[in-house]
């Protein structure tokens, strides 16, 4: 596929580098001559120097052969018009626009279509991260929620503590433990850290898993709590959540969140507390430093459930996020634009990143995926993926619909997890038979075999 990336920022630059080792023939234009050079040294692609609007530039860059331009510059107006220019003058298939601001997403419906904006996907990244964080306040003790077929099947991440019922166990005993659980649950993946190296297992009955193993199981939400008590002791129902930072995710969290918890904003300026607090129904809003040792102690740091960083300052993140952890706080989030910010947070201090350019990644990766893949999610830090495709055809002209999971031909680090048919969650077992039409959710533990993925769910060409 041959793939256009207007900005080289942190998402263009992880974008290019995953999208380039999988068969892809892959341009980046950005302004920066020095990024571009560091792209092009290290990875098997091909840089434009320019401005990511201009009809010059975009046609240097081949945007007239290109099957996908995928906008993702600083710059929410570049971005918009870069596919205006791409649809008009080059009559590019498909484009993707990263948009920021609240006020083009509310006339989104109006504005985003062929015969206004022609953007195809829109992506909005603080819509993506207030949702993932919400996410993982509803569910306690999970380090990671990822979403499939509409929500009605989850993947969780949760880290397995000495003490769970299952540690150092065999998974097979699962079943033992919790009584027609077998058929409702499925570890897809385990990823273990042998000193300094991490690797990945895909486990099956035999496999035990060892305390600090970071365990991926899927599951329908309202198992979802059950299955965690068995890796660890059970964290109590959040209640109380603080807020450092009432920017655009600050301010949409709040909103989703006032109605069943207790949440409170902490915020330097003025004048946006003032707006939030016009815009809030029932959020505490507090003008303050969130580092502020007294004045955390004052608002009970102690008793918040869960404290969440979300400043656009990275350094202010972690350190206010530090001071609550080490006041009392229960479960603390921080988010982390710089990648190598994100594993020493999590590891060093116990704090959990929230990556906004590996949750942008994945919802762009949804529409570059080839075999009717609807869903991505990047997991490890872009060392793997859960994908969900959809299966179709027949046994003819399909190599999935009609066959069992053991008849199946899958490269080693894949495995299939569990099939959305209808409303029916359904784990996958050796017996287990593809339908057309079912909604698979599959674990790629190394990212070199996507490709043979990608060609699995592809129906023959004989398929009408």
């Amino acid at each position: 596929m041959n793939i256009l990336i207007l900005g080289a920022g942190q998402v263009g630059f992880s974008l290019a580098r995953l999208l380039s080792g999988e068969d892809n023939d892959v341009t980046v234009v950005d302004q920066n001559r020095d990024v571009l050079r560091d792209l092009r040294d290290r990875y098997d692609l091909r840089t434009v120097v320019g401005h990511c609007s201009h009809p010059d530039v975009l046609a240097q860059a081949g945007v007239a052969d290109t099957d996908m331009v995928i906008a993702v510059t600083n710059s929410d107006e570049i971005n918009m018009v870069a596919c205006q220019v791409a649809h008009t003058l080059f009559n590019t298939p498909k484009k993707i626009a990263r948009v920021r601001e609240t006020s083009y997403l509310e006339y989104s419906e109006r504005l985003f279509k062929q015969e206004a904006t022609p953007i195809d996907v829109l992506i909005s990244p603080e819509e993506l991260v207030t949702r993932h964080i919400a996410r993982l306040i509803r569910n306690p003790g999970a380090k990671q929620v990822f979403t499939f077929a509409n929500g009605k099947i989850r993947l969780v991440s949760v880290r397995a503590f000495l003490g769970g019922k299952l540690v150092n166990h065999e998974l097979r005993e699962l079943p033992e433990h919790m009584p027609g659980l077998k058929e409702q649950a499925r570890v897809a993946a385990i990823f273990r850290k042998d000193k300094d190296e991490e690797y990945a297992i895909l486990p099956d009955g035999d496999t035990v898993i060892e305390p600090n193993d970071e365990v991926f199981f899927i599951a329908a939400p309202k198992h979802i709590r059950a299955i965690t008590s068995e890796l660890r002791k059970l964290d109590k129902v959040n209640k109380r959540v603080m807020i450092a930072g009432g920017g655009n995710i600050g301010m949409r969290l709040a909103m989703i969140l006032e109605k069943d918890f207790q949440v409170k904003i902490v915020e330097m300026s003025e004048q946006r507390c003032r707006y939030l607090a016009e815009n809030l129904h029932n959020t505490v809003v507090l003008h303050a430093d969130a580092a502020d040792d007294d004045v955390m102690m004052e608002e009970n740091i102690d008793s918040i459930d869960v404290f969440i960083a979300l400043t656009n300052d990275d350094e202010a993140n972690i350190l206010s996020a530090m001071l609550a952890k080490r006041r009392g706080a229960d479960k603390v989030m921080s988010l982390v634009n710089r990648p190598s910010y994100a594993g020493l947070v999590e590891e060093g201090i116990g704090i959990i990143p929230i990556s906004p350019q590996q949750i942008t990644i994945g919802a762009l990766l949804t529409h570059v995926r080839r075999g009717d893949v609807v869903t991505v999610h990047s997991l490890r830090r872009g060392a793997a993926e859960a994908l969900e495709a959809i299966a179709h055809g027949d046994k003819e002209n399909s190599r999935v619909v009609g066959r069992r999971m053991d008849e199946l031909d899958l490269p080693s680090g894949v495995r299939i997890a569990a099939l959305v048919r209808n409303d029916d969650v359904l784990m996958a077992h050796h017996d287990t038979m593809i339908e057309a039409e079912d909604h698979v959710i599959i674990m790629v533990t190394d990212k070199t075999k996507i490709d043979e993925v990608e060609k699995l769910f592809q129906v023959k060409p004989t398929f009408l």
